[in-house]
């Protein structure tokens, strides 16, 4: 069964995937697809993502998925350990987080909505700091109830796969961590871990030429 994940170096949703698979010891090719370059609006890659967004999942010849959240549901189901979707009350706060970050913050900070609001004059650092400000927020205050060494407790979760990402999104748009300390121990703490830090924007095949070719961190 070959896998294939569509990827962006520097895209979130990508990243939760990637960390997903690395903790499900599944191994993949991994497709770059250049989101400057607007190659996800190619025919091909929007006959199978209609969105023309990545991540996009490739299983064999006739199964092809996207949207981070159902692939790693499906990884879920193919690989059910470690589990990332925990059950009961601690299932419901893991999926508050993540849908937090998933619906409330990344998609308005996301490459199209910058590239719109700086097509209507506006400040496109300055409304993806506030976005991520706002929106971390609501997600510190989750974790009061919630957290251990990681956002649900003591072991690793869908929360912790949108978490980190947008960590780093909000370090590109200087958002003051300093006023999330429940959020900042947590990324450290994943840090650490092998499955995040391979899964890292810095470590994927197509980073090092968008950095070659001036995009910044």
């Amino acid at each position: 069964m070959g896998v294939k994940l569509h990827s962006y170096w520097r895209s979130s949703c990508s990243w939760r995937v990637r960390i997903g698979l690395a903790l499900k010891d599944l191994e993949y090719e991994y497709v770059p697809v250049n989101l400057l370059d607007a190659e996800q609006r190619g025919d091909a890659f929007a006959a199978q993502s209609a969105m023309k967004q990545v991540p996009l999942l490739e299983v064999g010849p006739e199964f092809a998925m996207t949207q981070s959240l159902a692939i790693l549901r499906y990884l879920e189901h193919v690989v059910p350990e470690p589990a990332l979707f925990p059950q009961g009350r601690d299932g419901a706060r893991a999926l508050e987080i993540a849908e937090i970050i998933n619906s409330g913050i990344q998609p308005l900070q996301n490459l199209s909505v910058l590239q719109y609001i700086e097509s209507l004059g506006g400040d496109r650092a300055a409304w993806g700091k506030d976005v991520i400000t706002r929106g971390f927020v609501a997600v510190e205050r989750a974790l009061e109830k919630s957290s251990g060494a990681y956002c649900i407790g003591d072991r690793v979760s869908v929360a912790d796969l949108c978490l980190v990402p947008q960590v780093y999104n909000a370090r590109r748009f200087d958002v003051d961590l300093s006023a999330f300390p429940n959020i900042s121990a947590i990324d450290a703490r994943c840090a650490k871990l092998d499955a995040f830090a391979s899964a890292h924007p810095d470590q994927q095949p197509d980073a090092q030429k968008q950095m070659n070719e001036g995009v910044t961190r």
